[in-house]
């Protein structure tokens, strides 16, 4: 299989590819054309189907689908000229090849998680943690394979378990680093952030809003598992578990980004602050790594609304300046 990493200025392909989104579109000219977003596990590309012939047969988002073109480059990115395009047939492709894994080992990420659980001295909140991650089989078992996002950051397998893990170590350190900060409401509240994530989400191949997801909401449906997990622990704490809502409803920072309270609390604004930190980060990761012609600026950042730039500098980098001299 050529698979998307891969793919090189001029080079003709013939492959099968998930489509992940499908646009119909208007040209200034009035013609109607195709912007699609093609899927393997090396990550995604923007393709463009110009003329619609009959060499573009009836596909949907979320098909595999057969496809000839060309690769060309668009603002410093890789984009495909597509030509022809006929659904996949049974056999002609494997679903693994199309689903995005995290490059962590999960089997690591998950130890990790559960070595947080173990460091809880709250009772009730460990129990709470327990009865999440390791008892509830369905939330055990989709936390090891969820994204964390469709699109904006960790959107693959594994991100989800990836980028909790990452909240939960960050936070961690600022346990320790700040004072007034109640370690285990900050450290529960960074692994069950966005556990309503693995219903917000389907699964891949498709990793697409589920009604719920639209309907409610990650936070939403976060704050109902922390209110039904918690009635089954004798004589839970009101406060307590008002505390752990808090940070879930909170973390997202500001009324604008979709919490419907500001953070008031130390540990639900330490956890919004490390939340941003990872996620914005890792979008400046993933960036840089869709950047296939290895340029120093990889161009516009439409999410974080500015141009990006490398600022490695290796003894290839300064070999090629010299060249380029």
């Amino acid at each position: 299989m050529l698979y998307i990493e891969e793919l090189v200025e001029d080079e003709k392909v013939v492959e099968h590819y998930l489509c992940k989104d499908k646009k119909s579109l208007k040209a200034k000219s009035g013609k109607t054309y195709y912007s699609l977003t093609l899927q393997d596990k090396t990550g995604t590309i923007n393709a463009k189907v110009w003329d619609l012939n009959k060499n573009i047969q009836n596909f949907e988002a979320n098909d595999f689908i057969k496809i000839e073109g060309t690769v060309l480059v668009y603002n410093g990115d890789h984009q495909l000229k597509v030509t022809k395009i006929r659904k996949s047939r049974e056999g002609e492709y494997f679903v693994d090849d199309y689903v995005p894994v995290t490059e962590k080992n999960i089997d690591n990420l998950h130890s990790a998680l559960l070595r947080h659980i173990d460091g809880i001295t709250n009772k009730y909140i460990k129990e709470l943690l327990e009865n999440i991650f390791i008892k509830n089989e369905n939330i055990a078992k989709k936390i090891k394979t969820h994204s964390a996002a469709k699109v904006m950051h960790h959107g693959y397998s594994g991100g989800l378990l990836e980028h909790t893990v990452s909240i939960a170590d960050i936070c961690e350190y600022l346990s320790s680093h700040y004072k007034f900060v109640d370690k285990n409401i900050l450290i529960a509240g960074a692994l069950l952030h966005d556990v309503g994530k693995i219903y917000e989400l389907s699964a891949f191949p498709e990793n697409d809003y589920t009604d719920d997801g639209k309907l409610l909401g990650h936070i939403i449906m976060g704050v109902e598992i922390i209110t039904k997990e918690s009635e089954n622990i004798a004589e839970f704490p009101h406060e307590l578990k008002s505390m752990l809502k808090h940070c879930i409803i909170g973390h997202h920072g500001e009324l604008e980004y979709g919490s419907p309270k500001l953070p008031s609390t130390l540990e639900a604004y330490v956890l919004h602050l490390a939340d941003t930190l990872d996620s914005k980060v890792k979008m400046f990761e993933e960036h840089f790594s869709n950047n296939k012609q290895q340029t120093t600026w990889v161009g516009y950042n439409r999410a974080l609304n500015r141009d990006m730039r490398k600022s490695k500098y290796d003894a290839k980098y300064v070999e090629s300046r010299k060249n380029a001299k």
